[in-house]
């Protein structure tokens, strides 16, 4: 097939999309897929779409070429680029399916998705409805609790108004603050005290207007891919210091991921029914994440969706799908025809 996969963007995860990006594209062509590597808002002005699905491609060109705009994005915004760079529509139109290897803002949160829509584009992953109602962290809350889904106790704060404490909001503290639709846990802080807590909401306002408060859940962390509504394999993240933020995420060596994670079986397929449900109460469809704490006393709360999950060899995906004996490779196609088959 040919294949566009589309990573980089404007999100505070630009970088690690372009990782994911790159793995994806090499694993495709390693598959005999015709898969080239376009950045969603750089594009490239010198693409010669009758010969871009060639089988000549410079892999690592493209990447170097993407990384060549990373200092300049914040200019680019500011200049008034359109969010669809340089023949990357016309790249995408021409491929028989498009792998969405971006992640964030403009990424996860519908709005790609929807614009493929209507201009009848296959995509990989989740449909634009569940993509935005999952990347709102707040909105994702509330569906969980009509749904019956556990989850933290919380507030949702907005940025006009008046500023609380975290005693008087009903949470209390240590709480975690977060902003609404950040990603990678960027934005995600894990307060102690009151003055922590007013730097946090500060924080988080500086990137959006509206913040969730919610209960801090002492335990362990962990994760549940789903796909075509089947839960994977449980991974257990255990930071080495902290919580699993971004410098945990991505920097090796500061996290111990066990996949599959220990747990007895009943946990096991309590955990993984959870995550099939909150599947379901977003609207998602064909793949997926669901994160998760577990206190001391075996109850879990289920914290937030990845609609878009990192995709390289070591990212917690892969790693459930290694545990059921699926290669990264063979985990890239099934994406591919897991979402090329439901697509309506």
């Amino acid at each position: 097939m040919k294949i566009v996969v589309l990573a980089g963007g404007t999100s505070t995860e630009r970088a690690i999309s372009i990782v994911s990006g790159t793995k994806v594209c090499e694993a495709l062509r390693s598959k005999g897929h015709a898969a080239i590597l376009i950045d969603v808002f750089c594009g490239r002005e010198d693409l010669d779409l009758e010969h871009a699905f060639s089988a000549e491609y410079d892999l690592a060109e493209a990447v170097s070429y993407m990384e060549s705009f990373n200092d300049k994005i914040e200019q680019m915004q500011a200049e008034g680029h359109s969010f669809f760079g340089p023949k990357v529509l016309d790249a995408c139109r021409a491929a028989d399916v498009v792998f969405l290897a971006l992640h964030g803002v403009c990424g996860e949160d519908g709005r790609i998705q929807a614009t493929f829509d209507l201009l009848d584009i296959p995509y990989t992953g989740s449909g634009s409805l569940g993509s935005a109602l999952a990347m709102d962290k707040a909105l994702s809350k509330q569906l969980f609790r009509e749904n019956g889904v556990p989850t933290p106790a919380g507030v949702i704060l907005k940025k006009e108004e008046a500023r609380p404490t975290a005693e008087s909001c009903g949470v209390g503290l240590p709480c975690v603050v977060k902003a609404a639709c950040g990603g990678s846990s960027v934005g995600v802080y894990v307060v102690q005290t009151e003055e922590e807590f007013a730097k946090a909401l500060e924080d988080c306002f500086a990137l959006e207007d509206k913040v969730v408060i919610e209960a801090y859940i002492k335990g362990r962390e962990f994760s549940v891919g789903v796909v075509e509504g089947k839960a994977y394999p449980i991974i257990e993240i255990a930071p080495l210091v902290g919580f699993y933020d971004y410098k945990n995420k991505y920097q090796a060596g500061s996290t111990i991921e066990t996949c599959p994670a220990e747990l007895s079986e009943e946990l096991t397929a309590k955990m993984q029914k959870i995550a099939e449900d909150a599947f379901d109460a977003l609207k998602l469809s064909n793949y997926g994440r669901i994160d998760f704490m577990m206190d001391e006393n075996h109850q879990m709360y289920c914290l937030e969706a990845n609609t878009l999950p990192g995709m390289t060899p070591t990212s917690l995906l892969p790693q459930e799908a290694a545990a059921l004996g699926m290669g990264f490779e063979d985990l890239c196609e099934t994406l591919i025809q897991v979402s090329m088959r439901n697509r309506k």
